[in-house]
């Protein structure tokens, strides 16, 4: 049975950056092209990312299953509700670029798409994530409950070599 919701409580890192950088990619190309088809292709891999983690993300799956055992990253562990959470702010981003490109307002898709470049980027290359970044500050202030990642303060970091 396939649930929604069903997002792993760890995370790899080097995957979730493998992914930023697969993002990167897309959206550039979305950007150059302003093909409609892709920038439906991004909002999409972000919408299955944060309501099943990996399981029906193409780039989750080439990153896990491929580039990151290619490079021989190995496997660094981390909590996974910042991770999604910074997945749902790619929704937002990608959804209202997806939708801005589809009603011609092409300079705003631009605009949107290169804020997403430029944190898909960060995570990528520099391992910041601000989607986390934030998700730790709104737990701080409250507006997310401290329940919803115990496993934040609560993770036995392993490495897999």
């Amino acid at each position: 049975m396939i649930r929604i919701g069903n997002f792993p409580d760890t995370v790899n890192e080097y995957a979730a950056r493998t992914v930023a950088g697969l993002v990167v990619i897309l959206s550039l190309a979305a950007i150059i092209t302003q093909s409609l088809w892709l920038a439906a292709a991004l909002f999409y891999g972000f919408s299955a990312r944060v309501l099943y983690g990996p399981k029906f993300s193409p780039f989750a799956k080439l990153a896990i299953h491929g580039i990151v055992p290619l490079l021989g990253l190995g496997s660094k562990i981390v909590a996974g509700p910042p991770k999604r959470f910074a997945q749902f702010v790619g929704v937002i981003f990608s959804g209202t670029a997806f939708i801005l490109l589809y009603l011609g307002q092409i300079f705003a898709f631009q605009v949107v798409l290169g804020v997403l470049v430029f944190f898909a980027s960060l995570e990528s290359i520099l391992g910041f994530c601000a989607g986390c970044f934030v998700f730790g500050f709104l737990i701080k202030w409250g507006w997310i409950p401290e329940e919803v990642c115990e496993k934040c303060n609560n993770l036995q970091f392993v490495v897999k070599e």
